[in-house]
């Protein structure tokens, strides 16, 4: 690269420019004087002159993309550590607040690709595949060692839980049913802004099989219009209560926009759990069931029944995901 020397009116140096790309002088390069010979020795301004990857940028000029991060990629590298470091902080004080022995674990991300969802063998109702009728399942196809909380009725109302839930970020999904929620919609309103998924589970709790298509389908429609104007959204989830159903409840739930009946494979209480496997014991990708219930259904409160639910949860090594990103 040639290297011109530039004059400003008084014909002092002010700068240099180079000429034809790629070429090298044929002799030493005079350079200038006092801080022009110091800038070029800078630049790589010497006798024979060095590769255009060794001559480093004049001052004010950019930087070429090869060379190392600047300070503030740098900084911001550290910002994330700390980041990093203030949310595992805030979750250990949050389980030593709410009294837990062990922190939860953080569930993986959800797939990019969600798991296809059948009906489970032996809970098909007549012609389910056939009439194209929701799924009804107990588990989210998985290897990884997840598992789901859902709740349902929405009967106790603990300004704690909500509490719990936010601080210690374990999600799940409820499903209501408008008898219970009607004294507070309120309430499942703030449970929503946290990221709950609020889910149909008809308008007052019937059993479903005893009733016509067309009264289930007003139990569950109903449920549909309840949620929309309170909550803004039609759930795509719904289960039946006491998990009872039978073609006409699928049929119903279909016509009413009703993609999946998620039932359960485990059932945790303040004091106990249920299972419906043979091996008592959790499974990747199970669901599981509770209720809202405080000490007038239980002996405890619903926050006693999450840390029975974390403290078993945690100790097999699962973590909570949440439900709707699985489908």
């Amino acid at each position: 690269m040639r290297v011109v020397v530039q004059n400003d009116e008084n014909g002092a140096a002010v700068g240099w420019r180079g000429r034809g790309p790629g070429r090298r002088p044929r002799g030493a390069v005079r350079c200038g004087l006092g801080l022009l010979v110091a800038a070029a020795l800078a630049s790589g301004c010497v006798q024979g002159g060095g590769s255009d990857a060794d001559v480093r940028p004049a001052l004010g000029q950019q930087q070429s993309s090869s060379a190392p991060p600047a300070a503030g990629a740098h900084a911001e590298l550290l910002g994330g550590e700390k980041a990093e470091k203030a949310e595992k902080a805030a979750r250990v004080a949050a389980a030593r607040r709410w009294g837990l022995a062990r922190v939860p674990l953080v569930a993986p991300a959800p797939p990019a690709k969600k798991p296809r969802i059948t009906t489970r063998d032996g809970f098909e109702v007549d012609d389910h595949e056939e009439l194209g009728l929701p799924p009804v399942f107990t588990t989210i196809p998985t290897k990884k060692k997840i598992v789901f909380l859902t709740i349902d009725d929405g009967a106790e109302k603990d300004p704690a839980f909500l509490r719990m839930m936010r601080d210690l970020k374990i999600p799940y999904s409820a499903f209501l049913s408008n008898y219970l929620v009607k004294d507070d919609y309120g309430y499942f309103r703030k449970m929503q802004d946290t990221g709950v998924v609020l889910n149909n589970h008809t308008l007052h709790h019937p059993y479903l099989p005893g009733l016509s298509y067309a009264e289930q389908k007003r139990e569950i429609c109903g449920m549909q219009d309840v949620i929309e104007k309170r909550y803004g959204r039609r759930p795509t989830l719904f289960r039946p209560p006491y998990g009872n159903y039978n073609q006409d409840t699928l049929r119903a739930a279909k016509a009413c926009g009703i993609k999946y009946a998620p039932l359960w494979d485990e059932e945790v209480f303040v004091d106990h759990w249920e299972y419906r496997e043979w091996d008592q014991d959790l499974h990747p990708g199970d669901i599981v069931l509770s209720h809202f219930r405080g000490r007038d259904d239980w002996k405890g409160t619903m926050p006693d029944m999450i840390r029975r639910f974390l403290k078993k949860v945690t100790d097999k090594g699962y973590a909570v995901a949440r439900l709707e990103d699985y489908l």
